[in-house]
């Protein structure tokens, strides 16, 4: 799925143009036991109530392509008669209407989660008539080719509150509360079927994160049995030691630099011309930079063995998993100096005298602790 299509579901999925008739819910306690199950009609719910369900589904939808969401793909044997697809499907088939597929269902994320605290699992079934889109990007609701029905699931902490003084209007006095049982975000969830090309795809899910850090492993493993993809911070740390250990004493700032302003200069580049397919580089794309900064072919060998090695063979990756195109920052043990990434061009290093130091250009408005200070002219430095 691309930014347009999730962007067209997550507009539909809302109280006055769903065609969601129940919300379905499990709660469940930290020591993974069911509180209590239920089925609410979305029909008779308040307005405010509705909204809020519909609000915590919507949030699954969030977030960044290759970051928060995840692709998910199934194998062709998968789709042709697997246990885990075959769940999925029912469940869509039945729209969630079966008490024993959903209690299937529960247990099988109860068995795959862990939360310090309670949560709640929530299930909806949607049905969007995906209006007919022309040439011109114009769309025609009365021209509907396509019907798109898809499961959506939120799993959401439940925290409690501390009791606190709250206002009592009646009474126009503040009194003392109990503890509340408050839902938050969701912290994962997905989609499925995907919807790819605006239309239905068996073949894919959409997986929700909301911690970048954790990759939810068993979930994954759990409900869709396919490889899981390695979370977006993890694969930013795994390039920076890739570069560090592959190009060794060629891994220079100057390299360093051109890699970050590259890629940074592709996301803007892709950002600019609104092109709604994610970005994607290869390795091939990062060798080419690494050549045109003087990189020696050993080296540029060793990279290639190492990054088949961190992310798969010929795999491609997401540019803004790998660097943080909104900083740029040199740290030592003792110093940590941040730039703007378009003007990483002011700082170098240098040795002189045989120390080895990083320069940083300051031709005006210098501060020191918010003080605007004057750097007085010396004899220069001899390198």
């Amino acid at each position: 799925m691309n930014d347009k299509e999730i962007g067209e579901i997550r507009r539909h999925l809302r109280r006055d143009r769903s065609n969601m008739t129940t919300i379905y819910g499990c709660y469940v306690n930290a020591q993974k036991e069911i509180i209590s199950e239920f089925s609410q009609s979305l029909g008779i719910m308040p307005e405010n109530e509705s909204e809020k369900y519909f609000a915590l589904l919507k949030r699954t939808l969030s977030g960044t392509l290759g970051k928060n969401l995840i692709d998910i793909s199934f194998k062709t044997s998968q789709v042709a008669g697997s246990p885990e697809h075959q769940l999925l499907m029912d469940l869509r088939q039945t729209r969630l209407k079966d008490d024993e597929l959903r209690r299937d269902f529960y247990q099988k994320i109860i068995d795959s989660v862990s939360f310090e605290d309670s949560y709640l699992i929530l299930l909806g079934c949607d049905s969007y008539d995906v209006p007919f889109k022309s040439k011109d990007d114009s769309t025609q609701a009365d021209q509907s080719e396509e019907v798109y029905t898809y499961l959506v699931c939120a799993i959401c902490p439940v925290k409690q509150t501390k009791p606190n003084l709250h206002y009592v209007a009646e009474e126009k006095l503040f009194h003392d509360g109990a503890m509340a049982q408050m839902v938050s975000a969701p912290q994962l969830g997905f989609l499925f079927p995907a919807f790819d090309n605006r239309a239905t795809n068996i073949y894919n899910a959409l997986f929700y994160s909301r911690d970048i850090k954790d990759g939810h492993d068993t979930f994954i493993e759990t409900i869709f049995n396919t490889a899981v993809p390695k979370p977006a911070a993890e694969q930013k740390q795994s390039f920076e030691a890739l570069l560090s250990a592959s190009l060794d004493d060629e891994c220079g700032m100057e390299v360093v630099q051109e890699v970050h302003n590259q890629l940074r200069q592709r996301i803007e580049m892709h950002k600019e011309a609104k092109v709604p397919e994610p970005l994607m580089i290869s390795k091939e794309d990062v060798k080419q930079v690494l050549k045109d900064c003087g990189v020696s072919e050993a080296h540029m060998a060793k990279f290639s063995v190492d990054y088949d090695e961190a992310f798969g063979f010929e795999a491609e990756l997401h540019p803004r998993n790998i660097i943080d195109d909104k900083h740029f920052e040199i740290k030592t043990p003792d110093v940590s100096i941040k730039v703007a990434p378009d003007r990483s061009d002011l700082i170098e290093t240098r040795v002189i005298g045989g120390v080895k130091y990083i320069l940083i250009c300051a031709d005006e408005n210098v501060e020191v602790n918010g003080v605007s200070i004057q750097i007085n002219d010396k004899e220069p430095a001899t390198v």
